[in-house]
C-alpha cells in the first residue's frame, strides 16, 4: 500500500451507521424512536467535545433521512444501508442535496442568504435537502437574524443539522427552533475497549496500560484517541507499550512522579529536588511532571471523599494501591493546600524563561509546607502552651504586663499570629494598672480623655472575650477598624504609662456596649407595646409610633433636677441690698 492510500485510524474507522456510535446510547435511542414514529424534527443541533461524534452524527442522520434501501423502496431509517446511492453518494461527502458548510469560514450573512435562497426549490435526487453546518456557533448576529424565519418554518423537504462546541455561543432563538443532543465524552471503559478492537483490526499489538494512558490523554474525544493510537502504532513498529507511549506523550512516569509526590508530602526537599532534576535529564517537561502532581493530589483527594474512585480503569493496580495509600494517610488540609500552590506553580513554569528553575523553586516551596500544622493545630498549640518565664503570648487573667517601651498589640486570629514581647513586670506599672479593674473603668477612661472616636470604635467594635489590668482580649465586631487594637493599646499607654496588651481573638467574645444598650432599649421598648394602655392608645390613634420609653426611676430623676434648678433659680428680693 502506497502512502497516498493510507486513510489514518480516525477516517478509517469513522461510524457509518448509529449501531457504530461509541458512547452514545441515549441520543442514539431517541432518535431510533423519532423515525419510527415518524417524528423527526426540523432542525437538529449537536453539541460536544471536540472529536465525540457531532459531524460524524449529522452525515449519519443525513443518510438515515434519504436512504432508499438496497432495492430503492426504503424511507427515512436509522440502519442506512449503505449501498445505495444516497448512503454512498452522502459518505463520500459528493451528494448535491446535503449541502455542509464550515460556520468558522462562511459567517457572514451573505453565506445564509445563499442557504435561505436555495430552500425554496425541491431535493434534486434526494428525499431530502439537507443542511449540514459545523461549528455554528461562529456565525455573526446578523447571520442568525437571518436565519431565523427559515429555521422556524423551514419547506418540508428541507433539515437542517448543527453542530457546535460552544453551545452557549448559539442563541436562544435558534436553540429553541431545534431539537439539541449533547453527545458525552467517552468513559474510559469503553474507549479502551473501541481502541481495543480497532488495534486487534488492525494488527497492532498495544498494551492494557498503554491504551490506559492514551484514553486518559485523549479526555474522553475518540478522534484524539484514535490519533493517538494511530500515531503510537507507527512509532512502535506495530507495537506499543506503555513507555514508548509515555515518551511519545512526553509524560513522567506516573510512578516515579508519585515517588516524588511522596517525597513532597514527607518533606524531604533534598530527595524531591534529585527526583525531579533526574526526570527532568530523561526528557519529561517540567509543566507535566507539576501537572501530574496536581492530577495525584485531586485523585487522592477524591479517593479520599469517595473510595470507589480509586476503581478507575486507567490507573494502573500499583498507582491505585499508592494512591489509596496516600488517601489514608494524608489529611485533607494538606491535599487542598497542595492542590492551590500546584495550580499557583503551573502558571508560574508556564510563563518562567526557565521551566526547570520554576519547577525547582515550587518544589521547594511544597516541601517547605507540607508538614506546617494546620490553623487549628497552630491555635490549639497556642493556647495549650505552658506559660514561661515573663512570655506573654499565651493570655492569662492575671496582670502580666510590664512597664515601660511602647505599646503593644498583638492579633491572634484563626490562622495564626505573630508571637507576643516578652515583657518584663514592673511595680509602678503594676500599681497604675491596679486603678481600672473593670473593663468599663477603660471605657471611662476613654470618655475622660475625649477621644471620641475611639470611644465609639470601642463601644461599637470590642465584643470583649477576656480582661485583666493591662491586658485586654476582644473579638472585633463586623465593620469594626483594622487597627483598632494598635490604636487602643497606644491611647492606653500614653494615658497610664503602663504597656498594654491588647489581642484579638476569633471567638468568644461578649455584645458589644452598643448592642447591650440596643438590647435593652428594644426589651423597653417591647414591654411598652406589649402594655394594655399602649395597645388602647394604638388604637384610639391610628398610625402612632413609639418615640421614647422612659422609666419611672429616669422620669423622677428628672423632676428632682428640674426641682432643685427652679430653687437655686427664684429671685430674692433682699440680694440687691
Amino acid at each position: 500500500m502506497s502512502d497516498t492510500e493510507y486513510q489514518v485510524l480516525a477516517r478509517k474507522y469513522r461510524p457509518q451507521t448509529f449501531a457504530d456510535l461509541v458512547g452514545q446510547d441515549a441520543m442514539v435511542r431517541t432518535l431510533r424512536n423519532a423515525f419510527e414514529r415518524g417524528r423527526i424534527a426540523q432542525a437538529f443541533i449537536l453539541t460536544g467535545i471536540r472529536g465525540t461524534g457531532k459531524t460524524t452524527t449529522a452525515r449519519i442522520i443525513a443518510k438515515g433521512l434519504n436512504c432508499v434501501g438496497p432495492d430503492g423502496s426504503g424511507g427515512p431509517t436509522t440502519d442506512p444501508c449503505g449501498v445505495c446511492e444516497p448512503c454512498r453518494a452522502i459518505a463520500e461527502g459528493r451528494h448535491v442535496d446535503v449541502l455542509e458548510m464550515d460556520a468558522a469560514s462562511h459567517t457572514g450573512v451573505g453565506d445564509i442568504r445563499e442557504i435561505i435562497d436555495s430552500v425554496r426549490y425541491r431535493a434534486a435526487s434526494a428525499r431530502y435537502k439537507i443542511y449540514i453546518i459545523d461549528e455554528v456557533h461562529m456565525l455573526s448576529t446578523s447571520a442568525f437574524n437571518a436565519l431565523l424565519k427559515t429555521l422556524e418554518e423551514p419547506p418540508e423537504h428541507v433539515k437542517f443539522i448543527f453542530a457546535t462546541t460552544e453551545i452557549r455561543k448559539v442563541p436562544v432563538t435558534v436553540l429553541s427552533r431545534c431539537q439539541r443532543f449533547d453527545l458525552r465524552r467517552i468513559e474510559p471503559e469503553t474507549m479502551i475497549a473501541h481502541l481495543s478492537g480497532v488495534a486487534e483490526r488492525e494488527g497492532a499489538t498495544v498494551a492494557a496500560d498503554a491504551l490506559a494512558l492514551i484514553a486518559r490523554a485523549a479526555e474522553g474525544s475518540v478522534r484524539d484517541a484514535m490519533s493517538l493510537m494511530d500515531q503510537a502504532i507507527v512509532s512502535g513498529s506495530g507495537e506499543a507499550d506503555a513507555a514508548s507511549v509515555r515518551d511519545m506523550l512526553g509524560l513522567a512516569d506516573r510512578g516515579r512522579v508519585m515517588d516524588l509526590f511522596e517525597m513532597v508530602m514527607r518533606g524531604d526537599a533534598a530527595g524531591a529536588l534529585n527526583e525531579l532534576s533526574a526526570q527532568y535529564s530523561e526528557g519529561a517537561d517540567p509543566l507535566a511532571i507539576l501537572r501530574d502532581m496536581a492530577e495525584i493530589a485531586h485523585w487522592v483527594s477524591v479517593v479520599q471523599i469517595t473510595p470507589e474512585a480509586a476503581d478507575d480503569p486507567t490507573v494502573a493496580p500499583d498507582e491505585r494501591a499508592r494512591g489509596q495509600a496516600f488517601a489514608q494517610a494524608l489529611p485533607m488540609r494538606a491535599l487542598s493546600r497542595m492542590w492551590q500552590m500546584l495550580l499557583k506553580a503551573l502558571e508560574e513554569v508556564a510563563a518562567a524563561p526557565s521551566p526547570m528553575m520554576a519547577a525547582e523553586m515550587a518544589v521547594i516551596r511544597l516541601t517547605h509546607v507540607a508538614d506546617l500544622p494546620s490553623p487549628d493545630e497552630l491555635i490549639r498549640k497556642l493556647r495549650d502552651a505552658p506559660p514561661t518565664g515573663g512570655d506573654a503570648a499565651a493570655p492569662r487573667p492575671a496582670p502580666t504586663n510590664g512597664g515601660g517601651g511602647g505599646a503593644t498589640a498583638r492579633v491572634r486570629s484563626g490562622g495564626g499570629g505573630a508571637a507576643a514581647h516578652a515583657l518584663q513586670p514592673d511595680p509602678e506599672a503594676e500599681a497604675s494598672l491596679a486603678r481600672f479593674g473593670t473593663f468599663a473603668q477603660v471605657v471611662e477612661l476613654i470618655r475622660a480623655n475625649r477621644d471620641a472616636k475611639l470611644l465609639f470604635d470601642v463601644e461599637t467594635g470590642v465584643r470583649l472575650a477576656r480582661y485583666a489590668p493591662g491586658r485586654i482580649e476582644f473579638e472585633p465586631a463586623p465593620g469594626a477598624p483594622s487597627d483598632l487594637a494598635a490604636r487602643l493599646a497606644g491611647r492606653l499607654q500614653g494615658w497610664t504609662g503602663a504597656r498594654w496588651g491588647v489581642s484579638v481573638v476569633s471567638e468568644g467574645g461578649a455584645p458589644t456596649a452598643e448592642e447591650v444598650r440596643d438590647a435593652a432599649r428594644l426589651e423597653a421598648e417591647r414591654a411598652a407595646l406589649d402594655h394594655p394602655l399602649t395597645q388602647a392608645a394604638m388604637q384610639a390613634f391610628p398610625g402612632a409610633k413609639l418615640v421614647e420609653v422612659r422609666t419611672r426611676e429616669a422620669m423622677e430623676a428628672d423632676a428632682a433636677g428640674e426641682a432643685l434648678e427652679e430653687v437655686e433659680g427664684e429671685w430674692d428680693p433682699f440680694a440687691d441690698e
